[in-house]
C-alpha cells in the first residue's frame, strides 16, 4: 500500500509517517516508481506507536515495541526492552501520582482552613496582601 492508504488506515497523516520514518521508526520500501510502499506489518508497527502515544509514551519510548515487532514477536511488548519501558513508565506515574496526591492534600487543608474561618465569621475572605496593605494606609 502507498502512504496515502496506510495514513488512512491507520488515522494519522502522510506527514505523521514521514516523520516516524524520518525517526526510524517506520521503514518505508520503494517501489519501481520511486513511491513508498507499506504493508500489514506496517500498519502493525504504526498501531503500536499510536496505542503507547495515548498511553502518553514519548516517540522515543515505542523504539523497543516497534523493535520488538521487526524482530518477529507477537507482540510489541514481548521483549525484555519494552518491558522495562514499561516499568520506567509505571515508576514515573508512580511519582507524579505521588507529588499529586500532596499537592491534593495541601490544598484541601487550605481550604478547610479557608472554610473554618469563614464559617467562624469572616464577613468576608481576606488575603494577606490585602491586610498587609490595609494596616500600611493612613486613612
Amino acid at each position: 500500500m502507498r502512504i496515502g492508504e496506510l495514513a488512512e488506515r491507520a488515522g494519522t497523516t502522510t506527514r505523521a509517517l514521514r516523520h516516524y520514518e524520518a525517526l526510524g521508526l517506520l521503514r518505508a520500501r520503494r517501489a519501481g516508481n520511486g513511491y513508498r510502499a507499506y504493508d500489514e506489518q506496517d500498519l502493525r508497527m504504526l498501531r503500536q506507536i499510536q496505542a503507547l502515544r495515548a498511553f502518553g509514551f514519548e516517540l522515543e519510548d515505542t523504539r523497543p515495541f516497534v523493535d520488538c515487532l521487526r524482530a518477529g514477536h507477537p507482540e510489541g511488548d514481548s521483549c525484555d526492552a519494552s518491558i522495562e519501558v514499561y516499568r520506567r513508565k509505571l515508576a514515573e506515574l508512580d511519582e507524579c501520582i505521588a507529588r499529586l496526591t500532596e499537592v491534593r492534600e495541601r490544598l484541601g487543608s487550605q481550604l478547610a482552613h479557608a472554610e473554618l474561618t469563614f464559617a467562624e465569621g469572616a464577613s468576608e475572605p481576606r488575603c494577606e496582601f490585602s491586610c498587609e496593605a490595609d494596616e500600611g494606609s493612613t486613612r
